[in-house]
């Protein structure tokens, strides 16, 4: 008895294959059916639709060069902004990983400074000893002044790089402040 109630349905399949059928919103706002897809669905999306009724596949309209490049393009700009979400999201975890506190970020920020400051004050000493040893009678003055600019150069680097790092831990600390005072 299984056996014949197995080859029944598997007779039936093909009738069961047959049996779709197709749904649309026409332009009019009306909804068509039919066994083949109904002339006032072209140009609409289109549902295929099995014997019971239910959704099997979405067809949509044939669209125009320029209507799928727009539509490609909506689709890359969501999928940037996905991305700057998620590198966003993961650098938010990262900075509250980092710190606790906005205290904390000032303690971080010393020590990153601390060994350029010192290499400044270093700096400014040997241009100072140097402009007081121009002065003297005996000294070389181009080689003075060459080693001076040499002294001043690396001065000013040392200054960029100070005001870079308090750049960083100025948005550091902005960021911090924004992410915990958001569920405030």
């Amino acid at each position: 008895m299984p056996r014949a109630v197995f080859f029944v349905a598997l007779a039936m399949l093909p009738a069961a294959a047959l049996a779709q059928s197709y749904r649309c919103v026409g332009a009019d706002g009306k909804k068509y059916y039919g066994q083949a897809i109904p002339r006032a669905c072209i140009g609409q999306p289109v549902e295929q639709l099995d014997a019971r009724g239910i959704v099997v596949k979405r067809i949509d309209p044939v669209r125009s060069a320029e209507d799928r490049a727009k539509k490609e393009a909506e689709e890359e700009e969501n999928r940037k902004r996905a991305a700057a979400a998620k590198e966003q999201g993961r650098k938010d975890n990262a900075l509250l990983a980092s710190y606790t506190s906005e205290k904390d970020i000032e303690i971080a920020r010393a020590r990153a400074l601390e060994g350029s400051q010192r290499a400044a004050m270093d700096l400014e000493q040997r241009i100072a000893a140097l402009k007081k040893r121009r002065g003297a009678p005996d000294a070389d003055a181009n080689a003075i002044d060459a080693e001076l600019k040499t002294q001043e150069a690396a001065l000013a680097a040392r200054r960029k790089e100070m005001a870079a790092i308090n750049a960083r831990y100025d948005e550091d600390k902005k960021r911090y402040i924004e992410i915990t005072t958001r569920g405030k």
